[in-house]
């Protein structure tokens, strides 16, 4: 009897559908991901003995080891066939040392897609481990380690049980909590439009009127700060005669944009299937592993699925070209192929995530999908096609009128060549549309007739939160974390009650941003922004082989080895200790104490556990309800934003974003709202947006 030829993969999923691809003469196991890791009850990275690490057994792990091992024995030649990256080749690495396997022999195969001639081609070209890539690996196992497990068990003995802090984690909250800081120190300044309604001459044009806004003023750009200044535009406007002076006729390429990496699936998940981005790679990681069809049995329906590349094979780049004059028509194929840039260190690998089958439309499977599966790969796929087709068309129109000084202006595109559109198009995390307009026609010289004109009050905007999304883009622009560690990092803080996410947007919590706070006291440049994008490219040059792996760690441990010494005193004084009050427990008699929560401070008893008697904190303001004048309460949202609201309710319904004071007022009446600047200078503001009056404040600073 021949023996077989066992291949090693990491999912079972990703095993079923190998075999099936391979038949007789091959038997392939799961390891389940990693068989071997540092221990948990140890740090397991010996900083004295030049960051030797030491490797257990996984616990649970023995059993399918145990497996492996046996039907390894059996085997008459052993093939790795772990995911292709850094975490996939330490997995293969860890699978030799344990099988006693020569890493130098073509042992290793790799391939992007599970299809059956991907998995085929792959075993015709074995390689050695690349061990560049394993001490890459293990140079970020060991860093993460190091940081995790010399700062939390800090945190935990010297503030709270339960905390934590990491290399990529830490980072993430910080961006969060400045961003709200950000948010919450902007100061609105008003800002007026006026827009008008013009006539458009019947026997020119589709459509009865359009509208211009005010460009100019007497030759200036036409800014208005407040009420007056707009009325004195708007009336200006209204009393003017116009014509046509200047007209100009062009059109606008819009391009495609690249198929995807995991970074801009995640976002245009979030924004497109509001899926988050835990869930995003769960879907897309069935999609590869392989999905049973229908008359076709099981398939990988994606490529790799952890990539930052932009890059496409030849391949299917043939077959994408072969296939949009076939299923569109050949107007909507570009002569020669899309071209995309992809970011500055991105690893180019890995292809960018397309299907592996451009005949394998998303209707033509769905009955084999779930739900979820079905909306993400035709996102995909639907990206895919639209890359490679022409650009959109718009026909674009400029035309400035004039009169008595006052200068209009319209602009309007209408679209004429739909191009990529017609299959996709990419969505953006505010949900801005740029409306379609219908062009007039107008001739320099023609009179424009006004038909109405609008003044309109608005108000600058902070920057908005960040949505998982948007989070895991700036992390990526910024260089933190690779593809394998966004949805893990966004994962972790949410889990850790550092950060909370309602409606999509990102809140950090009170113990996220206390958390932060010493972390940038104490440990600065862990979670500096540049450092940790620093260290990401020593790894990435690990990778490539242009530094050895201990020279990342011995550069970095003596400097933060001295910021462990540091904050073991310092961090004393800011222990966080429960706090007595006046309220008794009203179930056990007890005096109850403050505590924190993730919500920030509430009242304990102090018998837990034995009784868990809570409340919250009770902080009343001095100002009354504006609406029946009883006092108003300091409250926190689930999203934990604070805002104000009566005592009475819900007989009296009234609630404030902004702390109301005692002052009206002195040009509407309504009430008043604090506000501080960046600076620090507090200012009354009128709560009416159609008035929102401001009063410089001396010496006043919002209640903490």
């Amino acid at each position: 009897m021949a023996q077989t030829k066992l291949i090693i993969v990491e999912s079972p999923s990703k095993a079923r559908t190998i075999a099936k691809f391979l038949g007789r003469g091959y038997k392939v196991e799961a390891s389940q991901g990693h068989v071997r890791d540092m221990p948990k009850s140890q740090l397991g990275v010996d900083a004295q003995n030049d960051f030797e690490i030491k490797y257990i057994t996984i616990h649970g792990r023995g059993k399918i080891l145990a497996k492996i091992r046996k039907e390894a024995k059996a085997a008459s030649k052993i093939y790795l066939a772990t995911d292709p990256d850094r975490e996939g080749e330490a997995i293969s690495w860890h699978l030799a040392q344990t099988l006693g396997m020569d890493v130098e022999a073509p042992c290793r195969i790799e391939f992007h897609e599970v299809t059956q001639k991907a998995v085929q081609n792959a075993l015709k070209n074995p390689r050695s481990i690349d061990l560049d890539k394993v001490d890459a690996q293990q140079a970020r196992r060991a860093l993460d380690r190091l940081i995790g497990y010399k700062i939390s068990p800090l945190l935990w003995a010297k503030v709270k049980k339960g905390l934590s802090a990491g290399r990529v984690q830490s980072v993430a909250t910080r961006l969060v909590v400045d961003r709200e800081e950000e948010i919450e120190n902007f100061i609105p300044e008003e800002y007026w439009d006026v827009t008008t309604t013009a006539l458009l001459p019947a026997a020119r044009g589709r459509k009865t009127n359009f509208r211009l806004r005010l460009a100019t003023l007497d030759g200036k750009k036409a800014e208005m700060h407040n009420a007056k200044e707009a009325a004195i535009a708007k009336e200006r406007v209204e009393n003017a005669h116009f014509a046509v002076y200047n007209i100009k006729n062009s059109e606008r390429h819009k391009l495609p944009s690249p198929p995807f990496t995991t970074s801009s699936l995640q976002q245009e998940a979030s924004r497109k299937l509001n899926f988050t981005t835990q869930k995003t790679m769960q879907v897309v990681q069935q999609l590869y592993e392989g999905i049973d069809l229908e008359k076709e049995g099981t398939q990988g329906l994606v490529t790799y699925i952890r990539t930052d590349s932009v890059r496409i094979s030849d391949e299917a780049l043939q077959a994408v070209r072969a296939y949009i004059p076939e299923r569109f028509g050949s107007e909507f194929l570009p002569d020669a192929p899309n071209e995309f840039k992809g970011r500055r260190n991105a690893q180019d690998a890995h292809e960018a995530i397309r299907p592996t089958d451009v005949t394998r439309t998303p209707e033509s499977i769905k009955g084999s999908l779930t739900k979820e599966q079905f909306q993400l790969y035709r996102l995909i796929y639907s990206r895919f096609i639209a890359s490679q087709m022409k650009p959109a068309i718009y026909d674009t129109l400029s035309m400035d009128v004039e009169g008595a000084g006052v200068g209009l202006r319209f602009y309007g595109e209408h679209k004429r060549f739909a191009g990529f559109t017609s299959v996709y198009e990419e969505s953006t995390d505010e949900d801005t549309e740029t409306a379609e307009s219908t062009l007039p026609a107008f001739n320099v010289g023609d009179p424009v007739v006004i038909e109405s004109v609008e003044s309109q009050q608005h108000f600058t905007q902070p920057p908005p939160r960040f949505t998982e999304g948007s989070l895991v883009r700036t992390l990526e622009e910024k260089g933190i974390g690779r593809p394998s560690t966004y949805a893990p990092t966004v994962t972790t803080i949410l889990a850790r009650g550092y950060v909370m996410r309602e409606n999509k947007r990102l809140y950090p919590t009170e113990l996220g941003r206390m958390i932060n706070a010493m972390m940038i006291e104490h440990f600065g440049e862990i979670v500096d922004v540049d450092f940790t994008a620093q260290l990401e490219d020593e790894l990435d040059q690990v990778e490539e082989g242009s530094m050895e792996w201990k020279n990342v760690l011995r550069k970095f441990y003596p400097p933060f080895e001295e910021m462990l010494e540091k904050a073991e005193d310092a961090i004393e004084k800011v222990e966080i200790k429960d706090e007595p009050s006046d309220e008794v427990c009203d179930k056990c008699g007890a005096q109850m104490v403050y505590r924190m929560g993730r919500f920030g401070k509430f009242l304990a008893c102090p018998n837990f556990p034995d009784c868990r008697n809570t409340k919250p904190i009770l902080t009343y303001i001095q100002a009354p309800c504006p609406k029946c004048g009883g006092r108003l309460l300091e409250k926190t949202s689930r999203k934990n934003r604070k805002f104000y609201g009566c005592e009475h309710y819900p007989e009296c319904d009234f609630v404030s974003w902004e702390m109301p004071v005692e002052e009206k007022c002195e040009k509407c009446g309504s009430y008043m709202t604090l506000k501080t600047s960046r600076s620090g200078a507090a200012f009354h503001l009128c709560s009416n947006e159609t008035c929102r009056h401001k009063v410089e404040v001396a010496q006043e600073k919002t209640e903490e």
